[in-house]
């Protein structure tokens, strides 16, 4: 009799369970398990429904239940490691997955699993050793070839990652996320012989709305704002998805210091530092309590020292699971949460989809919509990104009066210039010279940048050493285009101080579109480096423009790619001009708003309490421009 109701139950949970009813399946459950307590699968299906259902702790009783009923079953062992690893004990899950391998050797999954922590935890020479496991006795399976793709990139094992992606392609052609990954591989590799077919791809699946085109290497797909919401909305979706537990809202509060938080995987040596250290520092702690919580690691550098001193508090949540990082901010009474990151590496957005901030802005870090309605503003100014462009972010734009980008005027300089024998520049001519990262350089730039080299006797394009790869390819690439390869001199890569003292022997920066430099041509700018560039169409297009007309030098902002050519053909050819330009940026370095720190601390502060005055009142989230 008990047999047959028991067999009924099951039955019953599984069809709930296959639907999606959660609920109903863990009532099915432990009414099954009240009819015999003793059979460990039940606990570990109670347990599966129970963890999708963001019941972590009950998911791992459930789990711990079942081992302590059959200590030898791999599938307890599997998904208490699924559990411990949402819960954030990273350490303890591997622990779990490698009991599960050690009781099931071709268990695919906890393969797959131990090498995603293992990741997340930095620890890549055993995710990869984890990964090659899993490709052993699953060499077909799309998403583990993906995923040791994805780490031997970030090793530098580029020619296998490449082809990897690949081979996942061939094997899923619809695998948007490896299809993304290797196109932005392929841009950052300068690989460009039929990447417009890969970019068509990643286009054609975000308009049909799948998700995995990552919106970061989006940017580098298209210009379309249009486009790039609806990626980041895709990415916004699953982030909210992934909170299993959402936070109350934030009760009203008034205090004397507004507690504001900055979320950042890049507290550490990165060009996001490098802009907002003095940042930090400069912050009024009359007003402000000022709170750091980093998702990336400690490189050990002076930088990451710097920027632990500069906060109030400074918290490494990076062993919290999402929801635990999310109440970790909402106990701490955060009013403002700022992040830093949006779609970037060591980004996890589903902490901030939790709401754990009753204010939420998207800054600097990511150029772009997160496309969340998450997130309540996104700080620019009106040069970079109007307010025509409105329609095209779901968070509401905030105008700084000056340039959005801020400096650190602290950054320290090696005040010996390098030889350009020491270089590796000749001793005579003209040098271009662009120190963007090689994702951001295109065929139509590169084009531009050989006919003038081939314009000009004896000049030289320096640009910054990426990849084996993209050296390579570039060097090809100029030879093709009929310009001797040695004259693309590649900047070995170098510490800040003195990456900066060599900008002195450079004659003029050459900037990218359809993504601008920002970093770099903040740090050309301070360095006397004059930026030519070429106002696009979006945010990431149009930052230098901002800078250079904040710097008032709007003689170096150009409409388009024919004028943009024609000025720096002529910039190389007329020293008299080049020469006042450079005297008038040197002289508006230190009497123009751009590198005033004080000030623009200060007109970020008083957007910050704009937000908060807002948000007080009870009125939603609205759009406004700080006064000057």
């Amino acid at each position: 009799m008990v047999a047959g109701e028991l067999r009924q139950v099951l039955a019953e949970a599984s069809r709930h369970a296959q639907a999606g009813r959660l609920a109903e399946a863990v009532a099915s459950y432990r009414r099954a398990i009240s009819l015999d307590p003793n059979i460990a699968g039940m606990h570990v299906n109670l347990a599966i429904a129970l963890k999708h259902m963001g019941r972590l702790d009950e998911a791992s009783a459930s789990c711990r239940r079942a081992i302590a009923l059959k200590p030898n079953l791999a599938e307890a062992h599997y998904n208490l490691g699924l559990v411990l690893r949402e819960l954030g004990q990273l350490d303890e899950a591997i622990a779990s997955y490698r009991q599960a391998i050690a009781l099931r050797p071709d268990f695919v999954e906890a393969h797959c699993n131990a090498g995603n922590v293992l990741k997340t935890l930095g620890r890549q020479d055993e995710a990869i050793a984890a990964y090659r496991n899993g490709l052993v006795l699953a060499p077909s399976d799309p998403e583990i070839i993906h995923n040791l793709a994805t780490v031997l990139y970030d090793q530098g094992e580029l020619h296998e990652a490449v082809e990897l992606y690949r081979r996942a392609i061939a094997i899923k052609p619809d695998f948007a996320l490896a299809i993304g990954n290797l196109t932005h591989a392929r841009l950052d590799t300068c690989d460009w012989n039929g990447l417009d077919e890969d970019m068509n791809k990643c286009r054609a699946l975000v308009q049909a709305g799948v998700r995995g085109v990552q919106p970061f290497a989006f940017l580098s797909v298209t210009d379309s704002p249009s486009e790039h919401l609806r990626c980041a909305r895709l990415e916004a979706a699953a982030a909210a998805v992934a909170v299993t537990e959402k936070l109350p809202a934030a009760p009203p509060r008034t205090r004397e210091k507004l507690r504001l938080a900055y979320l950042s995987g890049d507290f550490r040596q990165h060009p996001s530092a490098i802009l907002t250290a003095e940042l930090f520092e400069r912050h009024d702690r009359g007003r402000f309590e000022v709170s750091a919580y980093s998702l990336g690691p400690d490189d050990g550098s002076a930088m990451r020292r710097r920027l632990i001193k500069a906060f109030d508090r400074f918290i490494d949540i990076r062993p919290l699971s999402h929801a635990d990082a999310a109440k970790r901010i909402r106990e701490d009474g955060i009013d403002i949460l700022v992040d830093l990151m949006g779609y970037t590496k060591f980004a996890r957005t589903p902490i901030v989809a939790a709401r754990p901030a009753p204010i939420q802005v998207n800054f600097l870090g990511y150029i772009g919509t997160m496309g969340a309605p998450f997130i309540d503003y996104t700080v620019a100014d009106a040069v970079a990104l109007p307010m025509t462009d409105q329609p095209h972010y779901d968070e509401r734009i905030v105008h700084l009066p000056d340039c959005f980008m801020p400096t650190d005027t602290r950054r320290e300089v090696d005040e010996r210039t390098p030889t350009r024998a020491e270089c590796g520049l000749p001793k005579t001519g003209f040098v271009f010279c662009c120190f963007n990262t090689s994702y951001k350089i295109t065929p139509a730039m590169f084009d531009i940048w050989m006919r003038l080299l081939r314009a000009v006797p004896g000049s030289v394009l320096w640009l910054v050493e990426s990849n084996s790869i993209a050296d390579a390819n570039l060097e090809r690439e100029a030879a093709s285009r009929g310009v001797d390869a040695s004259r693309v001199i590649l900047a070995p890569r170098q510490p800040l101080p003195q990456h900066l003292a060599r900008h002195r022997l450079a004659d003029l920066f050459l900037d990218t579109l359809p993504r601008n430099a920002h970093t770099t041509a903040n740090l050309a700018l301070w360095m006397g480096l004059p930026v030519l560039t070429c106002r696009g169409d979006t945010f990431h297009g149009r930052g230098a423009t901002s800078l250079l007309l904040t710097i008032g030098l709007p003689e170096l902002v150009t409409p388009s790619l024919s004028a943009y050519e024609a000025l720096a053909m002529r910039l190389a050819t007329d020293p008299a001009l080049l020469g006042t330009l450079r005297r008038r940026l040197e002289q508006n370095r230190d009497t123009t708003p751009l590198f005033d720190m004080a000030r623009y601390t200060r007109r970020l502060e008083a957007a910050y309490f704009r937000m908060w005055d807002t948000w007080t009142a009870g009125r939603p989230p609205q759009a406004f421009a700080v006064p000057p």
